[in-house]
């Protein structure tokens, strides 16, 4: 029975002659019976965030554009010409639609060809390649490198009810949250810079007022005024504070 090869470069043969919708056929027929070479080039981009069925789908569209551009007048094999395709196809995909949380630009380039590299150099060195092997083999500083390879996580992060090593909380339980102490923080930090300003019975009376929740008469009994010197001095020390904080702080009121 004729081999794949074979039957490949006698189908291109026919094509040479054939008529455009003749050929549009033969092309169809090359992708069918190239579809396990695009399946081969989709298995090494497994396992990296992307389901299979997608990988196996940007390969066909690589080995289609292979089929359509490939010319047969030059004499080079299909094959030699057809997995550089696909794989290119696939390293654009990653490039452009893998990443679930997305990196600088250089460095989801420089990941790229650290995919792209990473067989034949494993092969070259007769083990699996170090962060400085690739710097060396690609001009690269070995820091970039590091920042590329730490970024494969991007294609297919961590879970957050993935359990942590001890085996009792997820990952989840560990982030942090947005703690409301902040925004009090900051509050303190401008009224601190406007209430220098304020005598001592000033002081006072926000205190009774704002902290200790006493009503006006109960502060005209603490400090020795009537009720309607408190709504007085009340005003007065709360347009002072507003005027300083410049619309920066809290609204207060009595």
């Amino acid at each position: 029975m004729e081999d794949r090869r074979a039957a490949t470069a006698r189908l291109f043969a026919e094509a040479r002659t054939a008529a455009p919708r003749d050929r549009r056929d033969i092309e169809d027929r090359i992708v069918r019976l190239n579809m396990c070479v695009a399946c081969d080039c989709a298995r090494r981009y497994r396992g990296r965030g992307v389901p299979s069925d997608d990988l196996d789908q940007v390969a066909y569209v690589g080995l289609v554009k292979a089929a359509q551009g490939f010319d047969a007048d030059r004499g080079s094999d299909f094959l030699s010409f057809a997995v550089p395709t696909i794989r290119g196809e696939l390293r654009r995909y990653f490039r452009d639609l893998g990443w679930s949380l997305r990196p600088p630009r250089s460095i989801q380039e420089l990941q790229t060809r650290i995919l792209a590299t990473e067989s034949d150099l494993a092969q070259e060195l007769g083990r699996s390649p170090r962060p400085s092997d690739f710097a060396r083999h690609l001009d690269v500083d070995l820091e970039q490198v590091l920042d590329a390879l730490g970024a494969s996580g991007c294609f297919s992060p961590t879970s957050l009810d993935a359990p942590v090593q001890d085996g009792e909380d997820v990952l989840g339980d560990r982030l942090g949250a947005e703690d409301p102490a902040f925004e009090d923080a900051e509050t303190r930090v401008t009224l601190h810079a406007v209430l220098r300003g304020l005598t001592p019975r000033e002081r006072r009376i926000l205190e009774l007022r704002f902290f200790g929740g006493c009503t006006q008469a109960e502060i005209g009994a603490d400090i020795g005024v009537t009720q309607m010197q408190v709504s007085r001095l009340l005003d007065r020390i709360l347009t002072r504070l507003r005027e300083r904080l410049v619309g920066t702080g809290p609204s207060l009121t009595a």
